[in-house]
Formats: structure tokens, sequence, C-alpha cells
């Protein structure tokens, strides 16, 4: 799940926030551990998972516009 909501969210171990350009390239990376600190293999996997679901995004906005 790409954006939860205030209840999921207010129960999850880390809050991490991605933004990504249709590139590639990172825009913004905020990470913040609410409940204990994360690891770097962590990270790596809520990037990762960020990078497929924002490339999943972008190719859903890209066939919406193709439509129009």
């Amino acid at each position: 799940m790409l954006d939860l909501d205030y209840l999921e969210d207010s129960e999850c171990d880390t809050d991490m926030n991605v933004v990504m350009l249709g590139s590639g390239h990172f825009v913004e990376v905020q990470g913040t551990a609410e409940g204990h600190p994360f690891s770097r293999d962590e990270m790596d996997v809520l990037l990762e998972l960020a990078k497929v679901g924002i490339a999943d995004l972008i190719g859903m906005q890209r066939t919406a516009l193709e439509k129009d």
C-alpha cells in the first residue's frame, strides 16, 4: 500500500515519504522511526517498494493522459 490511512499510519513502525520523478530520480526521501529504529536493509526495502509503486502510478497517469 502506498498511502496509508490515519489508523494504519498511526500504528506503523516506520513512516517513509518518497517523491520521485518519472526518470527515477529522487526529489524527497524522509524516513522516521515511529516504533523502533529501522535498519539500512529495511530502508532499502521501503525505497524499492516506493520505486515500484511510483512507477506503477506514473504508468497509470501516462495511460490516462493518452486516452484524452
